[in-house]
């Protein structure tokens, strides 16, 4: 049996299908799918030039990923943690410990075993501050009133 280039594209969409079960990323799947509808379309039109093949794997590509990715948006899949891979909004409410004095609007703040850049009123080193936003890659932090800043 002799590799046809149809033959080539469908084991490429295998390949790709197979890559994506072993390192799950929700990608290589789209992929795959073009590469399969390339493959059936080669068979069914076998003179297709090189650059046909690869003008309607990308076209096919782009066009899984759109379909795709507008399917994972109205369709989320459920989760006991929603904020698992969003760091930053896991952190909104959090007390954190300031570590380089808020001087001028920016500073330091410790986050666990991490040092973030923090934006906000000025506070000073070992001061108390919530988390309440982020801005570019900075927390945006609040001042906590404490009983003792009260008197």
């Amino acid at each position: 049996m002799s590799m046809t280039p149809g033959l080539i594209w469908l084991i490429a969409a295998l390949l790709l299908g197979g890559a994506e079960l072993i390192v799950p990323g929700v990608f290589l799947v789209f992929l795959a799918f073009a590469a399969a509808v390339v493959g059936v379309f080669l068979l069914l039109f076998p003179d297709l030039p090189l650059w046909g093949q690869f003008l309607g794997f990308t076209a096919w590509s782009v066009i899984a990923v759109l379909v795709g990715r507008r399917w994972y948006v109205d369709n989320p899949v459920a989760t006991s943690d929603p904020l698992l891979n969003d760091r930053v909004a896991r952190l909104l409410g959090e007390v954190v410990t300031v570590t380089q004095a808020i001087d001028g609007g920016r500073g330091r703040v410790r986050v666990g075993d991490s040092e973030w850049i923090a934006v906000g009123a000025d506070a000073p080193a070992g001061a108390r501050v919530r988390v309440t936003g982020v801005r570019d890659t900075a927390l945006v932090v609040e001042t906590m009133i404490t009983p003792e800043l009260e008197r």
